[in-house]
């Protein structure tokens, strides 16, 4: 009876640190949103939506390296394909909506990563990274010969146009607030992907697959959903890219990309919810402020100096050791 008590109480200790936890998630996230709806009337909309959509590349990336293990140095790809198609729809079909634009290009980023997937997954470690290396190569390659892309010169003046006939996307305040849904709509969604019983088994697939398989799980087909669910909402990041800017680019298919979305994961902290979006602000605004004074040769040699310095002394980056922090010091 004591024992059948204690187990009770044990249990009781646990749902009430989890619900004590759920509650500050819930506080911090609530905090984040107000500080979001209110930024574009204190920050250039234009910037915000530009951090918005490289955060959501990262959080994408992350849902591959960060929760299955998985290191792909071809998301550039899928930016780039969900900018393209959405660009190139908008540009030659008039009556096409935005919306509809932007779900093109998202699937034509999803069928590309399934073709990626399918021929990725069996290959492990620095092998899997390779393949995908050199398939997104490929994809850059057909990026700058095509006619549509408009090569090196890339795709100009694609229009915003009315979100469902109606919001009017060439105001920036209306823009930035579409932009945030979405993003917001997407976080919420990988969370949901992490907390559930495919995100667990994805985590057991990082930590140990080979007793993953033992127990049974087909691992493969689990990688290969989680690999085109990543390549689905970095299609949709490029998408909305093109859209704000009005430009798609081959600086967006270029490897240079891939690499740095994993720095973004990196320096905000790989493995977590937050942490790729604060890694892809402090990426971008580091870029944009360095750009614009007497440092602007040295951009890329800075960051490969930040890069260096968060895998050697702070490998869980800035949420990773924020969390370690608070565990060891307040519980």
């Amino acid at each position: 009876m004591d024992q059948s008590a204690k187990i009770a109480d044990i249990h009781k200790s646990i749902v009430k640190e989890q619900a004590a936890q759920e509650r500050k998630r819930l506080m911090l996230n609530a905090g984040l949103l107000l500080l979001l709806l209110a930024a574009p009337f204190a920050i250039y909309p234009v910037f915000l939506m530009k951090i918005l959509c490289f955060a959501l590349f990262a959080v994408a990336f992350n849902l591959l390296f960060g929760f299955t293990g998985l290191l792909s140095f071809g998301h550039a790809a899928f930016l780039a394909a969900g900018g393209y198609t959405t660009g190139y729809l908008l540009s030659n079909y008039s009556g096409l909506s935005t919306e509809l634009g932007i779900i093109a290009g998202t699937l034509a980023a999803t069928f590309l990563g399934l073709g990626f997937a399918l021929l990725s997954i069996r290959r492990q470690g620095i092998y899997f990274a390779m393949v995908t290396l050199a398939l997104a190569q490929l994809v850059f390659f057909f990026f700058v010969q095509s006619e549509f892309t408009g090569g090196e010169d890339g795709m100009h003046g694609i229009p915003r146009g009315h979100l469902l006939g109606v919001i009017d996307l060439e105001n920036n305040l209306s823009m930035y607030y579409f932009v945030l849904a979405v993003f917001i709509g997407c976080y919420l969604l990988v969370q949901r992907i992490v907390s559930s019983p495919y995100g667990q088994v994805l985590k057991a697939i990082k930590q140990n697959e080979p007793r993953a398989v033992s127990l049974g799980y087909n691992v493969d087909r689990y990688k290969v959903l989680a690999f085109v669910i990543s390549a689905a909402l970095a299609g949709l990041a490029g998408s909305m890219k093109s859209v704000v800017f009005q430009l798609a680019s081959l600086n967006d298919a270029h490897w240079h990309m891939s690499g740095e979305v994993i720095l973004m994961t990196l320096v905000g902290g790989m493995g977590t919810l937050l942490g790729p979006v604060i890694g892809a602000t402090f990426v971008v605004n580091i870029e944009y402020h360095l750009s614009q004074g007497p440092l602007r040769d040295w951009v890329d040699p800075i960051l490969g100096g930040v890069f260096v310095i968060t895998v050697l002394a702070f490998r869980s980056g800035i949420v990773g050791e924020i969390q370690k922090f608070i565990r060891k010091n307040i519980g």
